[in-house]
């Protein structure tokens, strides 16, 4: 499979997250209900990458990598947290669209930390999720 069908992948589960999510949130604390989650998330991966990695590779990672993933797991953890939270105050059908204004400030960081190149495509296209995501969370 290529990177597009692994993308729409990843936004079909995140999209059923929502929904799985504002249910499991519902009178419960939301930190607690992201705890869960996050458990069953640790448990899953490290299940698939034991079956389908060598524990070996673990020594292969270097200390930049271990630093950069363990950031990138305290910004997703952070997230978590937030979107839990929202889902708790807000209708899964307006928090979605917001949470993922992700990908606009992912655009921006591209620039501002890796250096990557913006076409005309990439405005036009921030434009219309950012558009989208207010028309969504104001109705």
């Amino acid at each position: 499979m290529n990177w597009i069908t692994w993308a729409l992948l990843s936004a079909f589960f995140a999209g059923i997250t929502a929904v799985l999510g504002k249910i499991g949130v519902a009178g419960v604390d939301s930190n607690l209900a992201t705890a869960v989650r996050t458990t069953v998330v640790l448990v899953f991966t490290w299940g698939i990458t034991l079956a389908t990695s060598p524990v070996a590779s673990l020594r292969e990672l270097s200390n930049r990598t271990l630093l950069f993933l363990a950031l990138s797991g305290v910004a997703t953890g952070l997230s978590w947290m937030c979107y839990f939270r929202a889902l708790q105050l807000g209708q899964a059908s307006r928090v979605a669209p917001v949470d993922k204004l992700s990908v606009v400030f992912a655009i921006v960081l591209a620039v501002v930390v890796l250096g990557e190149q913006l076409h005309w495509q990439h405005y036009l296209g921030g434009a219309f999720i950012v558009t989208g995501a207010m028309i969504l969370a104001w109705a």
